[in-house]
């Protein structure tokens, strides 16, 4: 007999890596010849932070850092260190998922917020420090707060299609601990 919630949570740990993956698919698709004026939103970190908030066992540590280190690789950003500042921010929201169980959603929100402006603003500084081009400071200026505005899409997406949601003080998993 297969246990429905190791089920479900492999479930869910699959469909992430998918989700990943169908958004580097888009992104890299030619739909504009021309080059654009704006950045769009990371949704994969958009994701990530997401159902590290709501599910931290939907999020293992080692797919989050194979989506980013792929996403490095075929956006042609330095490999490794954004993956690596999003696989220590998620680990930190994962942390802190019990005492963001109970907050509102605009506290959750500025959390992230803060979260990925100090993963942004390090990315910068350690390309500076390295000596290598990291793009215009508006051009990250439109990413990071497309990021933020995509922020409560992705949530309510994840939650009406995936059913990803926070749990509930008293649930626990399959074993009896607490959740």
């Amino acid at each position: 007999m297969v246990d429905q919630g190791a089920a479900r949570t492999w479930t869910m740990r699959a469909a992430f890596v998918l989700i990943c993956l169908v958004i580097v698919f888009f992104h890299l698709l030619p739909l504009e010849t021309t080059p654009r004026r704006w950045a769009a939103p990371d949704l994969i970190v958009a994701l990530c932070f997401a159902w590290a908030l709501r599910r931290p066992d939907y999020v293992p540590t080692f797919a989050v850092a194979g989506v980013m280190l792929l996403a490095d690789l075929v956006f042609q950003r330095p490999p490794g260190l954004w993956a690596a500042l999003v696989v220590l921010a998620v680990e930190w929201l994962k942390s802190r998922e019990r005492r963001h169980r109970d907050n509102t959603f605009v506290l959750e929100w500025i959390t992230v917020a803060g979260c990925l402006l100090a993963i942004t603003l390090v990315y910068r500084l350690i390309l500076l420090l390295l000596i290598v081009a990291p793009g215009t400071m508006f051009l990250t200026l439109i990413q990071y707060v497309m990021t933020l505005a995509f922020y409560p899409v992705v949530v309510v997406l994840s939650h009406l299609i995936f059913g990803v949601r926070r749990s509930t003080p008293g649930e626990v998993d399959r074993l009896g601990h607490s959740l």
